[in-house]
């Protein structure tokens, strides 16, 4: 039996916060035990937005150290950086002639950045270049939250006309949902999603942030009037989201925290919040510190020439569809 193949990137822009360790990269790690699994540095996204070179090659050794680190083994995992792997453009080419531009202009993605102003031709095709990182590894699924279900759903469209005129060449791939909780909200505003992209550094708590840096950042995160610990997202967003940290860390549930904790006071229960952070942060920031650049750079290249091997065999299929072969 064949095992099921499944496919996740991560944009090498800002520090990974707890949100995507809690939300992805645990995720990422458990899936290692039940599927064939592929993980990439997604570079070649994250040039949508102006990038200073130095920076964002920095910025990939990091996200790459923070994956290895978290418990990505690349013995049972797939993973490299997306631009080493040229047919993840040369697929995104193909697969763009079968997108619409009414569906393309349609991402809200798109639209939300299209507002904020500084939008080109690679923020309007990301949904495909998205795709192409799934199909080219002809992926059974894939985990993505509810954020990301349009793009999985826009890469399954583009599976059924490619399929329809050439063959069932990529299998349809399914959704994996993360598992209900792992959504972290902001420490400065807990109504809005935590973010690396937020110009408060305040508002989230990074993977490799210190002990210090961690108890500052909880003991300032906003709160909510009154005195009681309760989980009430719409009356107390602030302490809401600080249980649903507490219940990412523990594995007890928010219902049993907010009970013990309900008469503690802020002061203690965000002493406590801080804690389990830390100690839950603690192996990952160990092993990050650990890890040398220049081997993970050897491990990211030996990754991306492994891909590149896997992905030419579905790059030679296509080409034979298509008409592109030597062969035809």
């Amino acid at each position: 039996m064949t095992t099921r193949r499944v496919f996740s990137g991560i944009q090498p822009s800002g520090d990974i916060h707890i949100g995507n360790y809690m939300g992805a990269l645990r995720n990422w790690v458990a899936m290692q035990d039940e599927y064939a699994t592929v993980y990439c540095v997604v570079d070649l996204h994250a040039l949508t937005l102006p990038q200073d070179p130095a920076e964002l090659a920095r910025a990939r050794v990091r996200t790459a150290k923070i994956l290895l680190a978290a418990g990505i083994d690349p013995g049972r995992s797939l993973v490299y950086y997306q631009s080493q792997v040229p047919q993840h453009a040369e697929l995104s080419w193909i697969m763009g002639t079968f997108a619409s531009m009414g569906q393309l202009g349609r991402m809200t993605q798109y639209k939300e950045k299209e507002d904020k102003g500084g939008q080109n031709l690679g923020l309007f095709s990301y949904p495909v270049l998205m795709a192409a990182d799934i199909l080219i590894h002809r992926v059974h699924a894939v985990p993505v939250g509810n954020d990301q279900t349009q793009h999985l759903e826009f890469t399954r469209d583009l599976v059924d006309r490619f399929n329809s005129r050439y063959g069932n060449f990529f299998p349809v791939p399914e959704q994996i949902t993360p598992p209900v909780g792992a959504r972290v909200m902001s420490l400065k505003d807990p109504t809005s999603k935590m973010s690396k992209s937020d110009p408060d550094p305040s508002s989230r708590i990074i993977v490799t942030d210190d002990t210090d840096t961690i108890v500052t950042k909880v003991r300032r995160a906003v709160t909510d009037s009154g005195k009681l610990v309760a989980y009430d997202v719409e009356r107390k967003p602030g302490i809401s989201n600080l249980l649903d940290i507490l219940s990412a860390f523990t594995g007890r549930s928010v219902h049993e925290l907010a009970e013990e904790y309900r008469s503690a006071g802020y002061g203690r229960f965000k002493q406590t919040v801080a804690e389990a952070v830390i100690s839950g942060l603690s192996p990952v920031r160990r092993a990050y510190l650990d890890l040398d650049d220049h081997d993970v750079e050897r491990i990211m290249s030996e990754g991306a020439e492994a891909a590149r091997t896997r992905a030419e065999e579905t790059m030679a299929g296509v080409r034979s569809l298509i008409g592109l072969s030597q062969d035809n």
